[in-house]
């Protein structure tokens, strides 16, 4: 081993406090074992204990490629970092760890060792380029140098490992790089800037003025992959002093949530502020966590455009997968912008006509989408009560114009469909649009108020529940006896509501005298039943509105379908209820017999006439609802007549199995319609029509929560006053005046 002796001059040494030990691991690429300490005695000869051969061995001499030299400085490349130079080059294996104990220079040449520290596999060697390890550079050792080309590292300012920065490292491509840099910026609490950015290179450098940390990645030649080439410095700002972050842009807030958004699309923009505060000690402002959120849903759902774009395909997708379905969409003549759409599904189609009531309601949604538009439905009942949607429309906007398409369409959906059409009876908030829409399509049809419309307005008017209640009675009456007597009671409370109601012809509310049968509806009450989804729907490009809207019905008619197949009574659940009771009621009642077909039923009420070969009762139950009332059950009862043969057939469960008989088919996703169209000519049409988006853009700001009453439009605001100063214009709560 005397080839490898380390001679130190006389004038020259190398200077450790007292029972110091330098242990140096295998991964310190320095052949020394723990067993070999760093003697220093009087005298001024020493050498270096080489013991057993390892891995990388420390040569001394010219035979070895890898010397550590201690005689001269480095230069290095743009005076940035470190250069590697063939031979004396540290490969990627051999890079040395990370601590917080440091072999480090005094200002005197020496290399000095703290009091009772060890190095172990942990140390980080960081040696400065312009001090030497107490050699002088004019003199060289004997035959053998020591090169130190270490790379630096980035001192992390926590303890996350995930967010170490070092030479070598390598990554993807470019944009992988970036993005590591800048999560790096985020999780450390400094902000970067941006020299220079290409394909090739990438340049940042610390934010803060001052501060000296600087670094530099290139691109691999013939490979996509960027390396870390150098890192100058550590940081010496000390941080960003406020709670924003100047990397924390939208994307990197996009992709901070994609995952959550993807496992729960409506975590909303607040509970992501919180999550990043939470996680990154990073306050943003509202719009940056919205706007993140919309880029991850555009690319889960496609842009607002690109569905408007695609409508013509998925009409045709929709007949392709559905045969029987209509699915209509037009563009404005003069742009082919969009304006309208109309789509009813052949299994609706099918079970309204064959197994519900003849009752449509009519309502409407207004779509919270980028370019906003209102959503047109008409919705049956089936005979458990339960919403059956008919058909829906799209319109750009709600207007009289647009209803009387609707309605138009929706006539030759029922017209095209069936031999004799049904002569329907029609419940909406009767808005002109909707009532010419009526008398135009469906002359026949017996077209009411929707109590839900005619309650609230009256709510607003007089604020006033008890009086609310009265008015819901009054509706309710069977008889014009009790919607008299119901108006009477609201008139001593209020003659100004009584004034109100009377206005109205009660043949278009009022239960006793509509002449239409309601089967008990009062109230379409569409929106309200289908809110849960429906709105969330409504914020949707349009494709992603209807498949939200076809996935629903399509749930509900196989649930449906299944359930109804459990059922083992003649009657659905709720007209057996309902007929239950009516026989219970019925065993108290004295039945007197006039005829085969005539009845008089006495009860504590009062007597009633049934004639059950009408089927009819003058207390107007049976007529109205469908089912026999406990009157007319007392008649059937007494001449041994099966109850359920006196019901409609809407309410068997023989009917409502049948109104759920067909299937809503599924449709396959977008990127196979072209392959799935081919060679059908209509298709084919439908890919060269381009429907652009509406006009109506969504306006900027928050939406207004409460809707503007028209009569309280131009109506003068009251005047508040302060209580405390005496003034006007605010309130004591917010008043500033010094007292």
């Amino acid at each position: 081993m005397a080839n490898h002796d380390l001679m130190l001059g006389q004038s020259h040494n190398l200077a450790l406090r007292q029972n110091q030990q330098v242990v140096l691991g295998h991964d310190h690429n320095l052949g020394l074992t723990q067993n070999h300490d760093l003697e220093l005695g009087q005298t001024h000869e020493r050498h270096f204990g080489l013991g057993q051969v390892h891995d990388h061995d420390l040569g001394l001499g010219h035979s070895h490629d890898h010397e550590l030299d201690l005689g001269q400085r480095h230069e290095q490349e743009g005076g940035v970092g470190h250069s590697y130079e063939h031979d004396n080059e540290l490969g990627p294996d051999q890079k040395p760890g990370h601590g917080d104990n440091e072999l480090a220079l005094s200002e005197n040449n020496e290399l000095t060792v703290s009091e009772n520290q060890e190095f172990d596999d942990s140390l980080a060697l960081a040696v400065d380029d312009s001090q030497d390890m107490g050699i002088d550079p004019v003199r060289d050792l004997q035959h053998s140098q020591m090169i130190v080309s270490l790379p630096p590292v980035l001192q992390v300012r926590n303890s996350n490992p995930s967010y170490e920065l070092a030479v070598g490292q390598e990554f993807p491509d470019v944009k992988s790089c970036r993005r590591a840099l800048r999560d790096t910026a985020i999780a450390l609490h400094f902000e970067m800037q941006t020299i220079k950015s290409d394909k090739t290179r990438f340049t940042a450098k610390c934010a803060s003025e001052g501060c000296p940390w600087r670094i530099h990645a290139a691109k691999l030649p013939g490979v996509p992959t960027f390396t870390i080439r150098t890192i100058h410095e550590t940081h010496t700002c000390g941080g960003i002093s406020h709670l924003g972050h100047q990397q924390a842009s939208v994307q990197w807030v996009a992709n901070t949530v994609e995952q959550r958004l993807r496992e729960n699309p409506n975590y909303k923009p607040k509970e992501i502020l919180e999550e990043i505060h939470r996680a990154h000690g990073i306050t943003l402002s509202y719009k940056q966590a919205w706007r993140g959120k919309e880029r991850i849903m555009a690319a889960m759902r496609g842009s607002f455009e690109e569905g408007y774009r695609l409508l013509p395909q998925y009409c045709e997708q929709i007949k392709r997968t559905n045969p029987g379905s209509i699915a209509l969409v037009y563009g404005n003549p003069t742009d082919n912008s969009f304006q309208r759409l109309f789509i009813s599904f052949q299994a609706s189609i099918y079970g309204f006509l064959n197994a519900c009531r003849p009752l449509l309601g009519l309502d409407r949604t207004f779509l919270k989408s980028k370019y906003l538009g209102t959503l047109l439905l008409a919705t049956g009942f089936d005979g458990d009560g339960a919403l059956f949607p008919l058909a829906f429309g799209v319109v750009d906007e709600e207007n009289d114009e647009n209803w009387m398409w609707f309605l138009s369409e929706l006539h030759n959906l029922l017209e095209i469909n069936t031999e004799n059409m049904p002569r329907l009876t029609i419940l909406s908030d009767r808005q002109k649009g909707i009532v010419d829409g009526v008398e135009a399509n469906f002359p026949t049809a017996f077209h009411g108020f929707c109590m839900r419309h005619l309650s609230e307005s009256f709510r607003k008017e007089f604020n006033n529940t008890m009086l609310v209640n009265l008015l819901w009675e009054a509706a309710h009456a069977l008889t014009v006896i009790d919607f008299e007597g119901k108006i009477l009671e609201i008139e001593e409370i209020s003659q100004d509501a009584a004034y109100w109601i009377r206005r109205i012809p009660p043949r278009l509310w009022a239960t006793a005298y509509f002449e239409g049968t309601r089967f008990g509806h009062l109230t379409a009450n569409i929106v309200e039943s289908l809110n849960s989804w429906i709105l969330e729907a409504s914020g949707l490009p349009i494709i992603q509105m209807m498949e939200c809207i076809r996935r629903q019905l399509m749930t509900w008619f196989n649930e449906r379908r299944e359930i109804s197949m459990q059922w083992t009574s003649i009657l659905v659940p709720s007209a057996e209820r309902r007929v239950t009771e009516a026989i219970e009621y019925a065993r108290t009642y004295q039945v007197l017999r006039a005829n085969e077909a005539e009845f008089e039923v006495i009860s504590r009420e009062g007597t009633n006439i049934v004639d059950i070969r009408n089927r009819c009762c003058l207390c107007r139950g049976w007529q109205l609802y469908g089912l026999p009332c406990a009157h007319a059950v007392a008649a059937l009862l007494s001449c041994r007549q099966n109850v359920h043969r006196f019901t409609e057939s809407c309410f068997t469960v023989a009917t409502y199995r049948k109104a759920y008989s067909q299937t809503i088919h599924p449709i396959p996703d977008k990127s196979l319609w072209k392959e799935l169209s081919e060679g059908d000519p209509d298709a084919n049409k439908a890919v060269q029509v381009i429907i652009y988006p509406p006009k109506s853009l969504k306006p900027p700001g928050r939406p207004r929560k409460k809707r503007v009453r028209a009569e309280d439009r131009g109506r003068e605001k009251r005047v508040v006053h302060c209580s405390r100063c005496n003034q006007t214009g605010h309130f004591r709560t917010t008043c500033a005046a010094p007292i």
